[in-house]
């Protein structure tokens, strides 16, 4: 029977950690490049997509800026997409929410370098609509949405 030292038993924990992030980096590898900022084909807003602090493993979208900021239409601090699924190089089962029309709609999202296919659509993806949106490395600096 092998004899485990201290030093191994300690190390254990730390080495199992590292699998483990390793892991997740690897898994967001795999799921395309789509956290950060996207710029909407209006050049109306701009959504901040990342992993959803309440539904760790799912993508959030958040409205950081809008060219409405301050006024009654403004949509800042909104979440347009929810989510919960990556297969076949594109996000789905969820939701995407358009402000404009206040209405809530299935989801798939799928990312190309520095653009971003946001599809809404009832029923099945053939029958919705696209977004295209560009990366951005900032938000515009007017008007700003308050934190």
């Amino acid at each position: 029977m092998k004899k485990i030292t201290t030093w191994q038993t300690a190390l254990s924990p730390i080495v199992l950690l590292s699998a483990a992030l390793g892991m997740s980096a690897a898994l967001a590898s795999t799921q395309g490049d789509v956290n950060g900022l996207w710029l909407t084909e209006e050049g109306d807003a701009v959504i901040e997509v990342e992993e959803c602090p309440d539904r760790l493993g799912s993508l959030c979208g958040t409205i950081v800026w809008d060219v409405d900021a301050g006024t009654p239409t403004d949509t800042c601090g909104a979440r347009v997409i929810q989510l919960d699924e990556y297969s076949d190089g594109a996000w789905r089962n969820g939701w995407v929410y358009d402000p404009r029309k206040d209405k809530t709609y299935k989801g798939k999202l799928s990312a190309d370098g520095n653009e971003l296919d946001v599809r809404a659509f009832i029923g099945v993806a053939v029958l919705g609509e696209t977004e295209h949106l560009t990366r951005t490395e900032r938000l515009p600096k007017k008007p700003a949405c308050r934190k």
